[in-house]
């Protein structure tokens, strides 16, 4: 068979194809992508057994049809020095020789059987949701970075997907920290969720950027499958219940305290140079629209504190946190100011965002950490 394609668009959607392999596959030919020729439509696949990508691409100047493998690193090492250009496939289906022609020289390679390459499993489409691809994306992007790495509980090491007739939630936690972030405008006709690892969760946070449409989620209790524009991405489920996250909320923290978020974070980068590297313990003490943010490491008698105008007026108070986990929670949120709302330093701290988007309602939540007298 034969056919020509553009090369940046082809090496962009490979590149993008290459990011679920994994570097170790139980079977050779997942090291491989499946091209397959159907008409004008060339289709490409990659897998690492668990999840599945799928794209397509418009090809031309075409002759026969057929599927073959082809070894994706070294086909995108090579394809990614070639300038924007017409380049053309010759595909010897008996021998799965290969070679690539483009203006100034060829490349020869081998492929490898497309038949063998497996099929991802069905998805018998019992539960459907349809997420606009902007809201999805800053959901997904919120939440990855409080998933877990838990063989005990590997159901918190993907995010939950919550649909009820009102909204679409996606919840992540590690017991640390947690995000929940209701997308208002998504709902379903009966209540139904799963859990989307993480590995295709961070695929959909690769390739909704360049979506401008919906994505329609399909799944059943086994599998779903993404729909995007120009990718499908279909992945086996986490099984398992799903914590009661609504509960670990606290509901009424009497103290609240609004901040600016980036001189926040400015100050928390500062200050946490100086904190113990076996806690990454920062202390924030509020007072009187005072902010004072603080570390130290006792056994190198290192220490910084900075101080932050804030709108407080409650009780003097004082909390700690782990550094990084609060840099985490700060940088995934978007607004300007954000609030905390505390209740006393051994019970989780509230972040929210201080104007909340209307097709959104965020909040994240982190436990604190014991202070030292």
């Amino acid at each position: 068979m034969k056919f020509n394609v553009s090369s940046t668009t082809l090496c962009s959607r490979l590149q993008t194809l290459s990011r679920v392999q994994s570097s170790k596959n139980a079977l050779p030919i997942l090291d491989c992508v499946l091209f397959e020729l159907s008409g004008e439509t060339l289709t490409l696949t990659a897998s690492d057994s668990e999840t599945t990508i799928v794209t397509t691409l418009e090809v031309t100047d075409v002759d026969g049809y057929g599927k073959v493998a082809i070894e994706s690193k070294q086909l995108i090492n090579s394809i990614k020095e070639i300038s924007e250009q017409p380049i053309t496939f010759n595909i010897n289906q008996n021998t799965y020789q290969i070679e690539i022609n483009y203006q100034n020289g060829k490349y020869n390679l081998i492929a490898q059987n497309g038949e063998e390459y497996p099929v991802p499993s069905s998805v018998s489409g019992i539960h459907t949701a349809t997420f606009p691809a902007e809201l999805l994306l800053s959901g997904i992007s919120r939440s990855l970075f409080a998933t877990a790495d838990d063989e005990l509980r590997p159901q918190m090491n993907g995010v939950y997907f919550d649909l009820t007739p009102e909204y679409a939630t996606l919840v992540a936690s590690d017991g640390h920290k947690l995000v929940r972030n209701r997308i208002l405008p998504v709902h379903s006709g009966e209540p139904c969720a799963f859990i989307l690892p993480k590995k295709p969760s961070t695929m959909l946070k690769t390739v909704l950027p360049k979506e401008q449409d919906s994505a329609e989620i399909r799944f059943d209790d086994r599998n779903a499958e993404i729909v995007l524009s120009n990718f499908k991405i279909s992945c086996r489920l986490i099984e398992g219940r799903y914590p009661n996250y609504n509960s670990v909320i606290p509901q009424d923290n009497p103290f609240r305290v609004t901040v600016d978020r980036l001189s926040f974070i400015a100050a928390l980068r500062r200050v946490s140079v100086f904190a113990s590297a076996s806690s990454s313990l920062i202390k924030l003490q509020l007072d009187n629209n005072n902010l004072t943010v603080s570390a130290q490491d006792i056994d190198f008698s290192t220490s910084a504190e900075e101080h932050i105008m804030c709108d407080y007026a409650g009780m003097p108070m004082s909390i700690g946190f782990n550094g990084p986990f609060l840099l985490d929670v700060l940088n995934s949120i978007a607004s300007q100011d954000v609030v905390l709302e505390l209740a006393d330093p051994s019970r989780a701290g509230v972040i929210v965002p201080a104007e909340q988007d209307e097709e959104e309602d965020l909040i994240m939540l982190l436990m604190p950490m014991m202070l030292q007298d």
